[in-house]
């Protein structure tokens, strides 16, 4: 996969240099004026090319932006809801964005006449020059002043274009935030009613085997059974019981984890609808990339940083070239000892500023812009790269966890039916305790994968909605 990138202007821009003797500076100046009508500003990269569609797909696809919502538990969509509007990380992106708005206005701002005002009183006391004799004097003055660099060779715009990059990439930044916060909030919460899940089983499952033990030990005491299996049914109820502590723990760490996202003091969070009553959301598994890929938000970060990085290297250039700046003042002087109203003073003038020679700074710093735009080029090209091979790792994921699904549940059925047959062959007589034990650890064990893999085929449904950008590329652009 190659990216396709125009000459490199910095080439085309080495007869914008100066030498450094005085004598010549004028003709210099004019020359490097009429160079710089020649150079082009600085084109931006094309985005590598990608494949047209998805491995193993066909058709179209969307995203919803409030794509939680396509699960069906309501309680899932109202906290992810209030992460992203109660989110510490998220607050900080748009405090973020905020800094970076004021900026470009700032920088806007440069491209306009700058205008101060001022005035000034002031009473002293001195000595006449010709009498000798002290005097008092009140002095007054106001003065408006006002200068405007002229922007012809597109520095200032250059900056402004720069600044409006860093203003839209940081935008594109938080949406990624948000993006993110949503589906760690989503993850985070399958994974609670994953663990909710495995405790109501280890519940269940302890409550069958203090039952499991009972009859064990009434048959002992009848002369049908023997020590051995009750020694037996003993262990197997203090290893169930063991289980409860370590998922109480993790259920606990769990929802310590969502306060956290949801910025919020340690207490129990809602719960909704069961692990297997969540059902993953039927979602096409293809679309070209320029409807899916560009809806990301890091990758329209990255494509704005490429840009600002292409306008603050045309700014550089545009600083070997000469500067024009426009200025005049106007106002009035006063003073007690002066007969007569206070007279006016003004100025107009302007002034042309060319590098002449400052030992290669300005032409090494442009280098410096170009080697930063190329580096931001590279982050865009492996943006791209990372969110394709994300989706195709998500989409081959989700497969290969139906077909594990499948195995698992069959699985599960069999292992219900060999317990049922060893507990009814036990109880009459026709099988040893062991057959019914190790049934009952078999369905245990295979209950606990299948909530497992229920828990990641849903986390690899939010990772592959995270992974086509969740709908917030509308925004970010």
């Amino acid at each position: 996969m190659t990216a396709r990138r125009r000459p490199d202007p910095r080439r085309r821009g080495a007869r914008a240099g100066l030498p450094a003797r005085a004598a010549r500076a004028a003709t210099l100046v004019m020359v490097a004026a009429l160079a710089a009508c020649t150079t082009p500003p600085a084109a931006a990269p094309l985005p590598p090319a990608v494949p047209a569609r998805w491995l193993g797909s066909d058709g179209t696809a969307s995203v919803d932006a409030r794509w939680w919502e396509n699960f069906g538990d309501p309680v899932l969509g109202a906290l992810v809801d209030e992460a992203l509007a109660r989110n510490l990380d998220l607050r900080q992106a748009a405090a973020r964005l905020d800094e970076a708005a004021a900026l470009a206005a700032a920088q806007h701002g440069a491209a306009l006449p700058q205008l101060d005002g001022g005035a000034g009183v002031e009473r002293l006391r001195d000595i006449g020059a010709a009498t000798g004799q002290p005097y008092y004097a009140t002095n007054h003055a106001a003065q408006f002043q006002a200068a405007w660099e002229l922007d012809l060779r597109g520095r200032i715009d250059a900056l402004e274009r720069a600044a409006d990059a860093d203003r839209a990439a940081l935008a594109a930044a938080r949406d990624a935030v948000a993006l993110s916060v949503a589906a760690t909030v989503a993850s985070g919460y399958f994974r609670l009613r994953a663990l909710d899940a495995q405790l109501d089983l280890a519940r269940r499952t302890l409550a069958s085997r203090e039952r499991s033990l009972a009859l064990t030990v009434a048959r002992e005491r009848n002369g049908y059974g023997s020590t051995l299996e009750s020694a037996q049914a003993r262990a197997e109820l203090r290893a169930t019981a063991q289980t409860l502590p370590e998922l109480e723990q993790a259920i606990d760490a769990q929802q310590r984890a969502l306060d956290l996202l949801l910025a919020r003091a340690p207490g129990p969070i809602e719960r909704g609808r069961a692990i297997d009553a969540l059902r993953p959301p039927a979602l096409p598994g293809a679309g070209l990339p320029s409807q899916l890929l560009r809806r990301r938000p890091d990758l329209a970060s990255a494509e704005w940083q490429l840009t600002a990085a292409d306008a603050r290297f045309a700014a550089a250039r545009a600083q070997l070239l000469p500067a024009l700046r426009l200025t005049a003042s106007f106002g009035s002087v006063g003073s007690s000892v002066l007969r007569g109203d206070p007279f006016g003073v003004w100025s107009i003038g302007g002034s042309v500023l060319a590098p002449l020679f400052n030992g290669g700074q300005l032409r090494a710093l442009a280098s410096a812009s170009g080697s930063r735009r190329d580096q931001a080029l590279i982050g865009y090209e492996r943006a791209v790269l990372t969110a394709f091979a994300e989706v195709e790792l998500q989409l081959g994921a989700r497969a290969r966890l139906d077909a594990q699904l499948a195995e698992v549940e069959a699985r599960r059925a069999a292992t219900a039916d060999a317990l049922r047959i060893a507990t009814r062959r036990h109880a009459e007589g026709y099988a040893s305790y062991l057959d019914e034990l190790l049934a009952q650890r078999s369905l245990f064990a295979v209950e606990q994968q299948w909530l497992q893999l229920r828990a990641d085929r849903l986390a690899t449904d939010v990772a592959l909605y995270r992974a086509l950008g969740g709908g917030w590329g509308d925004a970010a652009r």
